[in-house]
């Protein structure tokens, strides 16, 4: 295809519209009483007013935007419709403001007017063209923040100087060679695609559509740039966008014609014959970057069909079902398509999501924090330059492959106008009803207006990532639903937080087991010190308890050391008391007997009362016959059943043995002994008293045998009531030894004698007393029957005694010579003793 002189594609040059229009510089001051207001003017004669001359009354309002008290800097950029002149039409004009704010305490000189604690100002520039807003954005900032730092508004030579520069480069021409060349700074894709990703190419096909679009957010700067950023997507679009200021302007279409020529080598003629820019900003459209409050009723006219602005009052929020058919809020990132229709016809085909996560990947790949806007290999993949190209190549197969789709349904019947390198109809890669909708849009129909049917010659007519779904496609889907999850920073902020818990879990585990084992430490320490108090306070009690408790040895070692000591001195007492007893006893004995004449008178005894053992003779119950013998084991026996203690001997056991006493007829009767506590040594009633009153009753002395026997009973009584204070003392001052054995003494009824056989089988060695006659069985039999019937009253007369002591050895009998015997038996016999006292 040759070469062919470009054709214009709109009525008036730059060159012309540089000509018609110089900057201007103004000053919009917030006032306390009057709100926002326009302070003065730079580049223009002096006396007149532009915002009154063209009806600018909302311009103070565009250039403080809402919220811009809560940044030290803020940008705001915005669109001014200047009417008809008689030198010009209708155009739009574009302002951008730099809004600072100051402490009023740190002005040289503080005006009357200024009643508040800061002062806030904004420095506004109106150009014909938003082309050269990244370079004018820099140059404001500085000019705006040096007047601020002289503290002196009155001064503005800063600010005419800098109107002045700018008039000046605008009749230089400086700016001329860079009017067919698009000017991108501070308008980063890169920043737009890693935000919203694949719903990058939903807003771009939104904006073909030309619905009402709301962009929300905090920051105005960033909110204006965003918008600024998505139609710089469409090439050429900067340039052309004298119409976006009002509804009512149509300059661009009136001179507007179709291109007949295209130079391959040069992009400008080639963009043009395919018929971009798309002129999404005609009849009925406007942009407008920030829109304060104050302009709503522009945007709910009826002339108004489409628009794209922006606002940082969170109020049109809660009308963005009558403001917006599709809102995008910055602040969280999210889009909200709340017309049905248009949610139909912004759904991505396969080739389209295939082709927009490509150069999303890229991105991402390139991504550098620290430098947004560069890539971080330096390298053209995926650098602004790279994604304006993408978005560019997909713009041109989209207007080819519709092109094609027209050129189909024209000529469905002719197979020979079809191209047979293409099959089918490629436009059903952009989404079927995406290109329905747009082809009812005011845009297709200007584009398709004035293009060639043809494009399809030129650029092929398919899509960039054409083709069916495949698993490459599953794959990179799911990778990017699981990156847009954002997993790994949930659960990473999950573990920190589990971490957290997991930690203050374990700190309220510990205080509570510490606190708990305090607290059981503090109950031990409290049990321990009331069990020492009532030990103080309550032997007996305290002794009990650890007898029951399991016989605590080391504690029962120490108590019982102590009560052992104590009942030692108490038996020691006793036995010395038992002693002298006997000593008495040994005494008196000896001289009753010098002065009875014991053992002299051996011969004189009766052979009467020897031989029939009756008369009260001493030696009556000494030569008991062998029947009697076994009578007097029997009636023993009979008294063991009855008495079950009878005849248990233990160390800590009293036990009981008895004397024979015989009276006139011949009966014997046993005498209780109860053996005492102490080595031979006994307790109780004297012997001498005993001695006495035994004197008492008859003039003869008592036989040495009948007084040693009373004299062992009372002396054995009276060591059984000692030890029995004993143990009761023993008892009561126990703390925590066991309790000893405790057993009751056998009665003297039941008691064994122990002594008296020891005497008979002495007597009967001797040959002292032999049985005479066996005829006298019968009537022992008799005498033991009522001896036993004395024991019976004795037994039942008598209580028993509780005896805790160890046992003591056995006393041994004294033996008797046959002269003391006999001198014995011849005094017992003179004397009828047993039937008076008793045992």
């Amino acid at each position: 295809m040759t070469s062919a002189p470009p054709t214009p594609t709109n009525g008036t040059s730059p060159t012309d519209r540089a000509a018609l229009f110089i900057p201007l510089v103004s000053v919009v001051d917030f006032h306390h009483a009057r709100g926002p207001e326009v302070e003065k003017w730079f580049g223009v004669d002096e006396g007149h007013d532009p915002a009154a001359e063209y009806d600018w009354t909302l311009l103070p309002f565009m250039a403080l935007s809402d919220g811009a008290h809560a940044a030290t800097e803020d940008f705001s950029y915005f669109t001014l419709l200047r009417p008809t002149t008689d030198q010009a039409p209708a155009t739009s004009l574009f302002g951008i403001s730099c809004t600072r704010q100051m402490d009023a305490s740190q002005l040289l000189v503080r005006p009357a007017d200024v009643t508040r604690s800061t002062v806030q100002k904004a420095v506004v520039v109106i150009t014909d063209s938003p082309q050269y807003f990244g370079t004018l954005r820099e140059r404001l900032s500085v000019v705006t923040k040096a007047w601020f730092a002289q503290r002196e508004f009155t001064d503005t030579e800063i600010l005419r100087r800098f109107q002045e520069s700018l008039a000046e480069e605008k009749e230089r021409g400086a700016l001329h060679d860079d009017e067919d060349r698009d000017q991108y700074l501070g308008m980063s894709l890169r920043e737009l695609v890693r935000e919203f990703k694949w719903q990058t190419l939903v807003l771009l096909k939104c904006c073909l559509l030309q619905p009402k679009m709301l962009f929300f957010g905090s920051r105005c700067e960033r909110l204006c740039m965003m918008q600024f950023s998505l139609i710089s997507l469409i090439p050429g679009l900067l340039r052309n966008l004298q119409d976006s200021a009002g509804p009512e302007l149509d300059n661009y279409e009136k001179k507007l014609s179709k291109p007949t020529s295209l130079r391959t080598s040069d992009r400008n003629s080639l963009l043009s014959y395919m018929g971009l820019p798309l002129q999404i900003f005609g009849k009925g459209s406007l942009f407008g970057p920030y829109t304060p409050l104050q302009q709503l009723d522009i945007l709910a006219d009826f002339g108004t069909k489409s628009y794209i602005v922006g606002s940082t009052n969170s109020l049109l929020l809660q009308q963005k079902d009558r403001y917006s058919d599709i809102l995008i809020n910055l602040d969280e990132d999210t889009i909200n398509v709340t017309s049905t229709s248009l949610k139909a016809a912004l759904q991505l085909s396969v080739a389209d999501r295939r082709w927009i996560d490509f150069i999303t990947q890229n991105v991402n790949d390139t991504w550098d924090d620290a430098n947004p806007g560069r890539p971080k290999t330096m390298g053209y993949v995926g650098s602004e330059e790279f994604i304006r190209l993408q978005f560019e190549e997909y713009l041109l197969s989209l207007i080819s492959s519709v092109k094609y789709h027209s050129h189909l349904a024209r000529f469905a019947h002719n197979p020979k106008m079809l191209l047979p390198h293409i099959e089918g109809d490629p436009s059903h890669d952009f989404g079927l009803d995406f290109v329905d909708a747009w082809a009812r849009t005011e845009n297709y129909r200007i584009w398709d207006t004035h293009t060639d049917s043809h494009l399809f010659d030129v650029v092929e007519p398919k899509h960039p990532c054409a083709g069916g779904l495949t698993i490459d496609d599953v794959q990179r889907r799911i990778t990017q639903q699981v990156q847009e999850l954002h997993l790994d920073e949930r659960f990473a902020q999950g573990k920190e937080v589990l971490g957290r818990n997991l930690a203050a879990g374990r700190e309220k585990a510990s205080t509570m087991f510490n606190k708990f084992y305090a607290d059981m430490e503090a109950l031990r320490e409290a049990q321990r010190r009331r069990a020492e108090e009532a030990k103080l306070q309550s032997p007996t009690a305290s002794s009990a308890r650890g007898a029951a408790g399991g016989h605590n040895e080391k504690n029962a070692g120490i108590a019982s050391g102590v009560d052992l000591a104590k009942a030692q001195q108490t038996v020691q007492a006793v036995g010395a008391k038992a002693g002298a007893f006997m000593n008495s006893w040994a005494t008196w004995a000896g001289e009753k007997r010098k002065a009875a004449g014991w053992g002299k008178s051996g011969g004189s005894e009766s052979p009467t009362a020897s031989n029939s053992g009756g008369g009260g003779g001493w030696g009556s119950g000494w030569g008991k016959s062998k029947q009697n013998r076994v009578s007097q084991a029997s009636s023993d026996d009979t008294a063991s059943e009855r008495d079950p203690m009878k005849g248990v001997k233990s160390p800590r056991m009293s036990t009981s043995s008895s004397v024979m006493t015989g009276d006139g007829g011949g009966l014997h009767e046993k005498v209780p002994l109860t053996r005492g506590a102490g080595r031979g040594s006994f307790s109780g009633e004297s012997l001498l008293e005993v001695a006495g009153s035994e004197s008492g009753i008859s003039s003869q002395p008592a036989s040495p045998q009948y007084v040693r026997g009373r004299a062992l009973s009372r002396a054995s009584g009276a060591a059984t009531a000692a030890a029995q204070q004993a143990a009761q003392e023993q008892q009561n001052s126990a703390v925590s030894s066991p309790a000893p054995v405790l057993a009751p003494a056998p009665t003297p009824a039941a008691a064994i004698p122990d002594v008296i056989p020891e005497v008979s089988e002495a007597k009967d060695a001797s040959g002292i007393r032999k049985d005479e006659n066996n005829n006298e069985g019968d009537k022992a039999d008799t005498k033991e029957k009522e001896q036993e019937k004395r024991k019976s009253v004795v037994a039942a007369a008598l209580p028993a005694k509780t005896i805790v002591l160890e046992e003591p050895p056995r006393m041994p009998t004294p033996e008797l010579t046959p002269a003391e015997v006999a001198a014995a038996e011849e005094a017992a016999s003179a004397q009828s003793v047993w039937g008076k006292d008793g045992p």
